[in-house]
């Protein structure tokens, strides 16, 4: 009997319309029977956010040549629930999101649309996946990622993942020649010192612009940040579980 093929749904926070998804969509499509599902309109820095206070839309989408495939008026995270509970046959075998146009390693990650997108089937139990390049350019070329991606994914329908586990993918922007391999690490500690600009508009109003600059707060080799500057694609396996374990018993000292 001809086993099943794995049905994956596809989802982003750039807009369906977005040349990420598209390059994702090709990486994939031989690997098994594709859903895309994926916000109307740009969701970037969305994070984990739901639609609670307004009704959702989805629409058939034409994009895709001969992929089912849907727009969504919400968040990534709703194109996740609404899939799973409206649109797919049944639970997926996989959630892909992205290619996000640009960084989602270390702190990004909390941030990122992209990322909370493959969280939200990780919850679910779900094998998933986030993939992001490091290119903000919507001219960006996608040709050296799909060779990784192809290949990440293949791995992870033969072998799965560990349960409520989602990887977050980084390429480098650099030519397939360039790229020296893959490499399992762990985010790296950074943040964000951030600035917010003040502005007048025309209406003599005053406005802020949010401004900031990514700050590295460790130098250790073992980091997605490590592995992205010298050259490598960048795989980190998250968790939505945020308790620290490490800090349970020194609470529990503190007779709180």
């Amino acid at each position: 009997m001809q086993k099943e093929k794995p049905l994956i749904l596809i989802t982003n926070d750039d807009g369906i319309a977005a040349p990420g998804i598209k390059a994702l969509v090709e990486s994939v499509k031989h690997l098994g029977t594709i859903v895309v599902l994926a916000p109307d309109s740009p969701q970037s820095a969305m994070g984990h956010a739901i639609t609670i206070n307004k009704p959702l839309r989805v629409d058939r989408s034409h994009i895709f040549e001969d992929i089912e495939s849907y727009q969504c008026s919400g968040t990534p995270v709703d194109c996740v629930k609404l899939a799973h509970d409206k649109i797919l046959p049944r639970l997926p075998d996989l959630v892909l999101s992205g290619i996000n146009h640009g960084s989602n390693s270390s702190i990004n990650v909390i941030y990122s649309g992209t990322m909370s997108a493959a969280v939200e089937a990780a919850i679910e139990g779900i094998p998933s996946i986030g993939f992001s390049l490091l290119d903000y350019s919507l001219d960006a070329d996608f040709e050296p990622a799909k060779h990784y991606i192809t290949h990440i994914v293949e791995k992870v329908i033969q072998y799965s993942l560990p349960k409520y586990v989602t990887l977050n993918v980084n390429i480098p922007k650099l030519s397939k020649e360039e790229i020296k391999g893959i490499k399992i690490c762990r985010q790296a500690r950074a943040k964000w010192d951030e600035d917010f600009d003040e502005r007048i508009d025309p209406n003599g109003r005053k406005y802020y612009w949010l401004v900031g600059k990514f700050t590295l707060l460790e130098e250790s080799n073992d980091t997605d940040q490590a592995a992205l500057n010298d050259g490598y694609v960048s795989v980190v396996p998250i968790k939505f579980d945020m308790t620290d374990y490490d800090a349970l018993d020194v609470l529990k000292n503190m007779n709180l």
